[in-house]
């Protein structure tokens, strides 16, 4: 399979318009070179729902990163990438904690209940004047153990709670206290590998 999607991909311009390292990390195993531009301007949250909201906030990045790539006049064939990645408690969004005491709130929150997490991706690509765009989302249903406060503490003061959405990494420490999910795992890290391994394979560029 990876074969088929380097034989597609081999000749474009690949970009992951994110500064994420989880994102790079699971990106590498497909095989396919590629660069880090990340996007850089702020993040506006638009949409009826939370997974139209994420898919709008990934194709924002995209957009940013593929107008600055254009700019340059380059002539290879160019995919950009581009992903948002949200927790959701309710009907409410759980972003990036501003301060430890937000972080201690999202997790007191989050502990012993169910959330989803929905990574929305964009692909922008460019194949001389033509433009091809498409969009999606992935869910994937978490659950959390019960947490004590103390727990909740010991994990803030870690810091890793601190860059994350919904203040928890499931990679890391953050894992020892999610009870199970239902969906992709790697959703949850950032970035949903296998349907964007399908979607590329099924993305008509000409």
């Amino acid at each position: 399979m990876r074969r088929l999607l380097l034989e597609k991909w081999a000749n474009w311009r690949i970009i992951l318009a994110s500064a994420s390292p989880r994102r790079k990390a699971l990106f590498e195993p497909l095989g396919l070179p590629f660069e880090i531009i990340p996007a850089c301007g702020p993040e506006v949250q638009r949409g009826e729902t939370p997974e139209t909201v994420a898919m709008n906030l990934a194709e924002a990045k995209t957009q940013e990163v593929a107008q600055l790539v254009w700019a340059e006049g380059r002539a290879p064939d160019t995919l950009v990438i581009g992903a948002d990645t949200m927790v959701v408690c309710e009907t409410d969004i759980l972003g990036k904690p501003v301060d430890a005491a937000d972080a201690k709130r999202m997790l007191a929150r989050l502990s012993g209940h169910s959330h989803r997490v929905i990574t929305g991706v964009s692909l922008i690509a460019r194949a001389g004047d033509t433009l091809y765009k498409h969009g999606f989302y992935e869910s994937t249903t978490v659950t959390f153990h019960s947490m004590t406060a103390a727990e909740i503490a010991d994990y803030v003061a870690t810091g890793e709670p601190m860059d994350k959405a919904g203040a928890y990494g499931i990679q890391g420490l953050g894992g020892h206290f999610i009870q199970g999910i239902n969906g992709d795992y790697n959703n949850v890290v950032g970035l949903p590998m296998a349907r964007l391994h399908r979607e590329l394979m099924e993305m008509v560029v000409e």
